[in-house]
């Protein structure tokens, strides 16, 4: 065998090798990649995005599309080496360290839990934010989650009950009841007005302090919303907060006549609180692609996310800064008219 086919046979067996190896070799990454976007004025397997029961509805045209970031790998299952380097010369996804999604302290299905219950939260503050922005009055419920066993208040206050009232105050938020039993000395007794099923008691709660010597009762709480009228959102297997902003504007859009979008393919992304302030996400150099490639033109961008998006921005995706629920509808209107000012992520 001559010396040049002898090397290429060596080269040969060492490039089978690497490749054997890059196969079955496991890595601590998570490749992130554009993952699916869904138009919040359509359809998603049959069924609208958005259904709303119980008040009129409108109309509407064009696209408000969410956006998602699909990933790859992950403690229980983690991707091999070669996944690993296609995805660093890939401009369209990111390879992260494992930890960035998935840290030592929660499993991936604690992870994975604690997005499903960030979307459902996503959903109510999305409501809250577009009743807000149209002024129809909802009310805020607080309920009792659990006790604990030794505090004042196991056995006294149940899962489920919904508090309404501390020594007569109303009570309209967790951080105001917080702040009543805080306020008070260890060793007072409080009154709590719950409502239990379809009675209203009135239950005396002692208090005791608390590791920072405040007062405290021993429950855990969560507020929720009572709305006037039924707001459904079916989005399938998504999960986190980061679609807030467009669901706010996907319901403001069904609510009220008109076309919010003016007939154009818009998406963006965000999350969002009751009061329409609008919040940073990750992923977005991802959620542009997939925009992009779903033939949207605008992005409303988070205000926060807006340097880092200008970066990696698709050719003919224009970049609308989004700051809060008011301004986005007022810049979707200049962009609809033509009529006002835009405001930019470039400046």
């Amino acid at each position: 065998m001559s010396r040049r086919a002898l090397t290429l046979l060596v080269a040969s067996f060492l490039v089978l090798s690497l490749g054997i190896v890059g196969a079955l070799m496991k890595v601590p990454y998570v490749v992130l990649s554009p993952g699916p976007t869904e138009n919040t004025l359509g359809l998603v397997e049959k069924k609208p995005v958005i259904t709303i029961t119980g008040r009129q509805t409108y109309p509407t045209n064009g696209a408000l599309s969410l956006v998602t970031v699909a990933y790859q790998g992950g403690p229980s299952s983690r991707i091999d080496l070669l996944t690993a380097l296609r995805g660093w010369v890939d401009p369209d996804v990111a390879v992260v360290p494992e930890e960035t999604i998935f840290p030592d302290t929660r499993s991936q299905k604690e992870v994975e839990e604690e997005n499903t219950v960030e979307m459902t939260n996503s959903q109510d503050f999305a409501t809250a934010a577009a009743l807000t922005e149209l002024k129809i009055p909802y009310r805020t419920a607080v309920s009792v989650v659990s006790t604990d066993a030794g505090r004042p208040a196991h056995g006294k206050l149940l899962k489920g009950d919904e508090v309404t009232a501390v020594d007569g105050r109303p009570a309209d938020d967790v951080e105001s009841i917080a702040a009543a039993v805080k306020a008070v000395r260890p060793g007072t007794s409080l009154t709590f007005t719950v409502t239990r099923g379809k009675e209203q008691l009135k239950v005396a709660v002692p208090t005791v302090a608390g590791a920072d010597g405040k007062s405290v009762v021993g429950m855990a709480m969560q507020a929720s919303y009572k709305f006037p009228f039924e707001v459904d959102i079916n989005v399938g297997d998504v999960g986190g907060p980061s679609a807030g902003l467009i669901f706010s504007l996907g319901i403001l859009d069904k609510l009220t006549p008109g076309e919010l979008t003016g007939g154009k393919k818009i998406a963006g992304t965000g999350t969002i609180d009751p009061s329409g302030a609008v919040g940073p996400i990750g992923g977005i150099a991802q959620k542009m692609v997939g925009a992009r490639q779903a033939g949207a033109t605008v992005f409303l961008t988070p205000a926060d996310n807006c340097a880092e998006a200008v970066k990696s921005a698709p050719k003919g995706l224009r970049l609308v800064k989004a700051e809060t629920l008011h301004d986005t509808v007022v810049a979707l209107d200049a962009l609809r008219t033509g009529k006002g000012g835009v405001p930019s992520c470039s400046g």
